[in-house]
């Protein structure tokens, strides 16, 4: 069995980086519509439209939190259970999250395979 610490914390990687993913995309908004002549100027621009804009650089570093923390816990865990946690249940903190921002999830098959996930991973957790 994993250790509480490192579950916990493996956990919370997940709903770090699933929970930003969603708000990066809405921070985001706009973007498309940056327009300077030569590609040195557009990439600049791009990166001052994302860096001045608090909707995008919250979420990034928040997500920037989560691969910190990720990176430190790795130290310690069992890389055949942190990297499944991990990855898995990001994408269900991102759908759950897509879903309350009101974002089209899908139907049925996209909870059917939510719940697949979360007993895969908690088959993942107790056989460790």
């Amino acid at each position: 069995m994993a250790p509480v610490g490192e579950a916990a914390a493996l956990v919370l990687v997940a709903v770090l980086w699933g929970s930003t993913g969603p708000f990066l995309r809405t921070g985001a908004a706009g973007l498309e519509e940056v327009r300077c002549r030569g590609r040195l100027q557009q990439l600049l621009a791009e990166i001052r439209f994302l860096g001045l804009n608090y909707k995008y650089v919250v979420p990034f570093l928040l997500n920037q939190g989560g691969s910190l923390l990720f990176y430190l816990t790795l130290a310690s865990a069992d890389l055949s259970l942190a990297v499944p946690l991990c990855n898995s249940l990001a994408l269900i903190v991102t759908l759950v999250t897509g879903r309350i921002l009101g974002e089209d999830i899908g139907g049925k098959r996209s909870v059917a395979g939510m719940l697949l996930t979360v007993l895969g991973v908690t088959l993942c957790v107790a056989g460790s």
